[in-house]
């Protein structure tokens, strides 16, 4: 892999998404990074981001509906995607490692990595829908 010039913006970027937990979006890390870099374009941060996901230092999350989000955290695990407020985390749960070969099974190729999402309502926006019924 071709070696990258150093970027102070970069860097920005890659410690903003490791400090976060949240699966920001583009937009909500350009946020975060303004106050740092004033100057900072939004299209630095997006080429930023693309560049990060395809080198494999970030995964570049679509989740369906929605713009992209960005997640440091490259090891294998799932996330959960509320249809309500379109929050995205982390499911704190073992990986199972035979579904890439039950899928290989069936393929006829050769399966190299998956992708899991679970979709449905988070506990708080289940909460504020029974305190409002």
């Amino acid at each position: 892999m071709k070696t990258l010039k150093h970027s102070r913006q970069r860097d920005s970027i890659m410690n903003c998404l490791m400090n976060r937990h949240d699966h920001p979006t583009a937009d909500a890390i350009y946020t975060s990074i303004r106050r740092e870099f004033p100057n900072i374009s939004l299209g630095t941060v997006y080429r930023n981001l693309n560049l990060l996901a395809d080198r494999g230092e970030i995964r570049r999350l679509s989740c369906g509906s929605g713009p992209e989000r960005f997640d440091a955290d490259t090891h294998p695990h799932y996330h959960f995607v509320c249809g309500v407020c379109g929050a995205v985390y982390d499911l704190p749960m073992e990986t199972d490692p035979l579904i890439d070969a039950r899928a290989q099974d069936c393929c006829g190729g050769r399966i190299d990595s998956h992708t899991t999402y679970f979709y449905g309502t988070c506990g708080d926006c289940l909460k504020k829908e029974e305190e409002s019924d």
